[in-house]
Order: structure tokens, then sequence, then C-alpha cells
């Protein structure tokens, strides 16, 4: 009896083993299968409207017809705007938690924090932009109130994939470095920082695409519908493609006449969004090249 019931365990954990791996590979597949949904629909209807002039012309009778090119450029002016707030901000603070902050109760607050607001609505920050840089510093609407809001959007995003960089770097290159008379800014300077770049700079860009891809902190502190010029300082107003596809949706004189630039919008903004998540794969790849650690 006993041996018998020792024969059925192996099968027993088999077959738990098959379902498991089972399970896995199903949600894998169902969301690459809803991936691939999206970026066929997209792809369907707004694929046509994807043109050389679609990309680099301004707007024109109303909206309803001319190109995108003026949301793009405000997109990457507000994405780049919220990359140079986040990154000192977020680098430095990722030093102080992974390098100089000793364990305990304060460490725990910040900690916890930094993921708590990696949690919070994105329309939240929004008024919170409104309320701190258009209202109170009197920024007004413009590219830097939009630009410091969404830096503070994708601060803790930053904060977090630089910490954890920084924890992978090997203890012993800490060690190296304080045996060979380096002091400890030195040590994290010159051995700690370097190995720990590829890590950092990935979550940096990876909070770059999600900087592209938001509309609410946009729409409360730097977005306009239209333009006709290139913005000329940091307190103008800007168009955006998350905000453009928004007003083009709900807010246009021919919403019908104009699905497909709508859809040709959201498809580049799609585009946009994955080219700066290749960028990211791309950039750890060969800086992490040669390392085997």
């Amino acid at each position: 009896m006993l041996a018998a019931k020792k024969g059925f365990e192996p099968h027993r954990r088999r077959r738990r083993e098959f379902a498991g791996l089972f399970f896995i590979r199903l949600t894998g597949v169902l969301v690459a299968s809803v991936m691939a949904a999206l970026l066929g629909f997209l792809i369907f209807n707004g694929a046509g409207a994807l043109t050389w002039s679609f990309l680099t012309e301004y707007p024109r009778e109303g909206m309803t017809a001319g190109g995108i090119l003026p949301a793009m450029e405000g997109t990457l002016i507000l994405s780049l705007g919220a990359l140079l707030t986040a990154v000192p901000l977020g680098f430095g603070a990722a030093v102080y938690l992974a390098e100089y902050a000793r364990p305990g109760p304060l460490v725990s607050v910040i900690r916890l924090g930094v993921l708590n607001l990696s949690g919070v609505p994105s329309v939240v920050f929004g008024l919170f932009g409104l309320a701190l840089f258009v209202k109170t510093f009197g920024f007004g609407r413009s590219i830097l109130a939009g630009s410091l809001t969404l830096g503070l959007l994708i601060l803790p995003t930053v904060v977090a994939a630089s910490e954890e960089a920084l924890r992978q770097t090997p203890q012993s290159f800490r060690e190296a470095a304080l045996a060979l008379g380096a002091s400890r800014w030195q040590a994290i300077r010159q051995v700690v920082l370097p190995a720990a770049l590829p890590g950092m700079l990935t979550g940096a860009i990876l909070a770059l695409g999600r900087a592209a891809g938001e509309t609410a902190p946009i729409v409360f502190t730097a977005s306009c519908a239209f333009t006709l010029a290139a913005p000329e300082s940091v307190f103008q107003e800007v168009m955006a493609l998350s905000t453009h596809v928004l007003n083009l949706a709900t807010n246009g004189t021919h919403i019908e006449e104009t699905r497909a630039l709508q859809f040709g919008t959201a498809l580049t903004l799609l585009a946009l969004v994955l080219g700066l998540s290749m960028c990211a794969i791309i950039v750890r790849a060969k800086l992490r090249k040669g390392r085997r650690w």
C-alpha cells in the first residue's frame, strides 16, 4: 500500500507541473493575442491616414484635414522635458536609498511612498500640476508646467528602476573599490554607477514612453486644441498626440469625418511609445555587451 502511494506521488507532481505550465502558456498567449488584436485594429483603421503629408503638415480646415506635425513636436518636447525633470531627481534618490540610507522607519516610509505614487491615477497628477505649477507658481498652461507635471508622474518609476539596478550590482564591486583606497563616493561614481547604468537608463526610457502616452496631465497643464506655429518659449501651450486624439474624437466639429485621422494619430502615438521601448531594449543590450556578472 505504501509502495503504491509512493509510486502515485510522481504522477501527481507531473500533473500539477503540466497544469501550471499550461496555465502560464495560456496567459502568455492571451496577452499576446490582446496586444496583436489592438495593434491590428489600429493598423486596419489608421494605416490609410499615414502619409508623408500627414506626418509633416499642420492641421487645416478646422483639423479635418492636414497633418499632426505640431502634435508630434509637442509630445516630444513634453516627454523630453519630463525626462530632464525626473532623471536627476530619480537617480539621486535611488543612489541615496541604495547606497547611503540606513534601514529604518524613515527609509521604509520613503519606499512605501514611492510605491504608492506609482499607483496614483494620472488625473490626480494633472490636478496637482494645475494647482501648483499653473496657478501657484504662475507658469500658466505651458510647456514648463506640463513637463514638470509629467516629470513628477514618472519620477516613482525612475526611482524604483534605478534603485533596483543599483542593488543588482555585486557587492564585491564596492568592496574591491574600497579596498583599493577609493572613498565611498568614488566607488559609487566610478564603479557602481557605470555597472548599474544600463538598468537605470532602461527605466528612464520606459518612463519616457509612459510620459509620451499620458493625456490627463497634459490637458490640465500644457495642451491647446490647435496651433499653426512651433513653440518659441517654454511658457507657451503646445499640441500633443494624446490630446489631439481626444479633441478629434470628442470636441471636433466633424467627428465621424475625422475617424481616419483619429486612428492615424493613435497609431502614430503607439508607434512612438513602442519605438521608445525598443530604444530601451537596444540601449540596455549595447551597454551590457561584454559584461559577465
